[in-house]
């Protein structure tokens, strides 16, 4: 099973250790694309600052991410799992797993990163900025840079599994999962019932998606269809309807973490 998580745009900056490698980066086939992105970003930061946040959606509060950016070959590194904290991460609290679970974990999950690809949650990397929809000078959308090596990765990866397409809208641009996996892709949405109407939450939707991707390793399963998937989820006390290769998982109640 590979399960495809998407980034937080805000990340925790490490307070030390050893810079960027890029070559022990997981799915090596995408450090030409990495190298890429990275030395443009780094340029691109290192020069007009005001044009540089213009270019990363950046607001007059988030200027320093263009600093920390500007020097991202030289910015400690650590495990993606603690740079990303997000709502869904919090949720997810891999480090809190036991070791068998985090095992499972660093395995079976990728993490969509506009900068790097995919990433497993081990893998170190500093804590940047760059969104799934920037245009960057001279290369244009990053999205592009992505589509024809995400997929081939993503069909490597999974093998003869399930792949769970947990990504949002943005980064599954990135690179959606070739024709060949269409009948072994799921994905997933969360809906709030109450007083008999549905609706989707989009924090909650992350909280929930954290905690249902965290009960997965914590159950030590490995489903290898939607079906089995389903059945999974249902064994841990999840409401779950299928629609086609969706998964709509029906909760009563929002909590927020």
């Amino acid at each position: 099973m590979l399960i495809l998580l998407p980034p937080s745009e805000g990340k925790t900056r490490p307070a030390d250790g050893a810079p960027l490698d890029l070559g022990s980066l997981s799915f090596p086939v995408l450090t030409p694309v990495r190298e890429l992105l990275l030395r443009t970003l780094v340029k691109m930061c290192a020069g007009n600052a005001q044009r540089a946040a213009e270019v990363l959606g950046l607001g007059p509060t988030q200027s320093a991410a263009v600093t920390v950016n500007a020097g991202l070959l030289d910015e400690p590194a650590a495990r993606a799992d603690e740079i990303y904290t997000g709502v869904l991460f919090s949720a997810l609290d891999l480090a809190s797993l036991d070791a068998a679970s985090r095992q499972r974990a660093d395995e079976s999950i990728a993490i969509a990163s506009a900068l790097f690809g995919l990433v497993r949650p081990g893998d170190h990397i500093p804590a940047y900025r760059l969104s799934g929809t920037v245009s960057l000078p001279r290369l244009g959308p990053v999205a592009a840079r992505w589509r024809e090596p995400l997929p081939r990765v993503m069909t490597e990866a999974v093998g003869d599994g399930l792949l769970v397409d947990l990504r949002s809208g943005t980064y599954t641009a990135l690179g959606k999962p070739p024709a060949e996996l269409t009948d072994r892709t799921a994905t997933m949405r969360v809906l709030h019932e109450q007083n008999g109407q549905r609706k989707v939450v989009s924090h909650f939707n992350k909280a929930t998606k954290g905690r249902i991707v965290r009960g997965l390793m914590e159950s030590g399963t490995d489903p290898k269809s939607i079906e089995e998937l389903q059945d999974v989820l249902a064994e841990l006390g999840w409401s779950v309807e299928r629609v086609g290769n969706r998964l709509d998982v029906v909760v009563a109640e929002v909590a927020l973490t």
